[in-house]
C-alpha cells in the first residue's frame, strides 16, 4: 500500500482512497486483519489521512463456521443466521470455508451486523465496498448461492430464498449504512455493493463486480453505469482495466479515460489482473493518465452539483443523449440540438456539449 501510495507522490499524481480487498483480512475472516501483513493498520490509516486519501475496505456477507470467531460467535447469540425449513443454520462454502450468511431481513440482524463496522472504523477505514454479496456460496452443482429453500424473516411475514435473494444485497447495505450513521453521525456513508436492488440509492452506490478484460467489458461498463443511473441508481462505475487478465496498454488508458468521467473512478489490480498502476503502462501511457486525473480533480465541483442534483431530483451523473428534452426522448435527435461545443478534449475526442433550453 505504501509503495502504491509514494508511486503516486512521487509522480505527482492526485489520490483519494485506496481500497483493500478480502486478502487483508485474516484468512479471509470478516472483520479481522492479518496481523503480520498489517501490523499497524490504524497508523498506516491515520498517516494516509493526513495527506487527504483515505482507506476503504471490502466486506463480505459469509462467516465462518468456526467456533471462536468473534463474528460467528456473536451471531449464533442473536439467531442472526440464514435457517432452512428445519430450523437448522444453513452452511455454504465461500472464501472463508465453511460459512454461515446473516439474514439481513430482519431488522435485529441489520442492527446486530451494522454494529460490526466499529472495529472496521478503529482500524481506520472511511469507505466499505460490499462483495461476494448475492449471496455467493460456491458448488460444484446447482446456483452459486443459497438453497432456494433456505428461510428468511422478510420483515416478518415469512418467505424463501427464491424471494429474498434479489434484496440481500440491499439489505446489506442498509444495514451497513444504518450502522455507519449511529458510529460516526459526523461522517456521510461510503457504501458500495456488488450487488442491489430497486432503492439501493437509499445506502450507497454500486460496483460492477469483475468485468471481463477487453474491449467488449470496456462497453459493458459504460452501458452498466448508464443503466443504473436510469433505474434511480445514480452513484456506480467498474474497475478500470477490468478484473481479469492484463490490457493492452492503449486498452488500459482509454478505460482511464472514461473512468475519469464516471461517478466511481477507481483502478484495480489483483492475483489474477497483475500491476495497473498508471505509470506501469509506459511514459506515454502516464501522461495521458496524468492529464485525466488532472481533469477529474478540476471537475469535482461539477460532481458535486449532480450529487446534489440526484439527491433531489433523481437524475443520473452520467445520462443518455435523448435525456436533454421530450422531444429527443422520443426521436433520439439530441445531438439537432447542440447550441455550442463548449470544450474539447485533444486526449480522448469527448466533446462537453450544452443543450437548448
Amino acid at each position: 500500500v505504501r509503495r502504491t501510495v509514494a508511486g503516486y507522490v512521487e509522480r505527482g499524481l492526485p489520490l483519494d482512497a485506496v481500497h483493500l480487498g478480502a486478502g487483508h483480512y485474516d484468512g479471509h475472516r470478516v472483520f479481522t486483519v492479518d496481523q503480520e501483513r498489517f501490523p499497524k493498520l490504524p497508523v498506516l490509516a491515520e498517516e494516509l489521512r493526513r495527506d487527504g486519501i483515505r482507506l476503504v475496505s471490502a466486506v463480505e456477507p459469509a462467516v465462518r463456521a468456526e467456533t471462536g470467531d468473534a463474528v460467528y460467535d456473536g451471531g449464533g447469540a442473536v439467531d442472526a443466521f440464514v435457517r432452512d425449513a428445519r430450523g437448522r443454520t444453513v452452511e455454504g462454502l465461500a472464501w472463508a470455508g465453511e460459512s454461515v450468511f446473516p439474514d439481513f431481513t430482519h431488522a435485529r440482524v441489520r442492527a446486530w451486523w451494522g454494529g460490526l463496522y466499529r472495529e472496521r472504523l478503529e482500524r481506520g477505514f472511511a469507505g466499505f465496498w460490499h462483495g461476494m454479496n448475492e449471496p455467493t456460496s460456491f458448488g460444484a452443482f446447482g446456483e452459486p448461492t443459497l438453497p432456494r429453500s433456505a428461510r428468511h424473516a422478510l420483515e416478518g411475514r415469512g418467505g424463501d430464498h427464491r424471494e429474498a435473494h434479489n434484496v440481500y444485497a440491499l439489505c446489506m447495505a442498509r444495514s451497513a449504512y444504518e450502522g455507519l450513521r449511529e458510529l460516526a453521525p459526523e461522517e456521510r456513508p461510503f457504501v458500495l455493493s456488488r450487488s442491489g436492488w430497486a432503492g439501493l440509492q437509499r445506502y450507497g452506490g454500486a460496483w460492477s463486480g469483475d468485468v471481463a478484460t477487453g474491449w467488449p467489458g470496456l462497453r459493458a461498463s459504460l452501458s452498466l453505469v448508464l443503466g443504473l443511473g436510469l433505474c434511480g441508481v445514480p452513484y456506480s462505475g467498474s474497475d478500470v482495466g477490468g478484473g481479469d487478465g492484463g490490457p493492452s496498454p492503449e486498452l488500459y488508458l482509454r478505460w482511464f479515460q472514461l473512468g475519469a468521467y464516471l461517478p466511481l473512478f477507481r483502478t484495480y489490480e489483483g492475483p489474477r489482473a497483475g500491476r495497473r498502476e498508471p505509470w506501469e503502462f509506459g511514459a506515454e501511457v502516464l501522461e495521458h493518465a496524468r492529464v485525466a486525473l488532472l481533469e477529474r480533480r478540476r471537475l469535482l465541483p461539477y460532481f458535486v452539483t449532480l450529487a446534489h442534483l440526484a439527491r433531489r431530483t433523481g437524475a443520473p451523473y452520467v445520462r443518455p443523449l435523448w435525456w436533454g428534452s421530450p422531444e429527443d426522448r422520443a426521436s433520439g435527435a439530441c445531438v439537432e440540438r447542440v447550441t455550442s461545443i463548449t470544450a474539447q478534449s485533444p486526449w480522448t475526442g469527448f466533446r462537453t456539449r450544452r443543450y437548448g433550453e
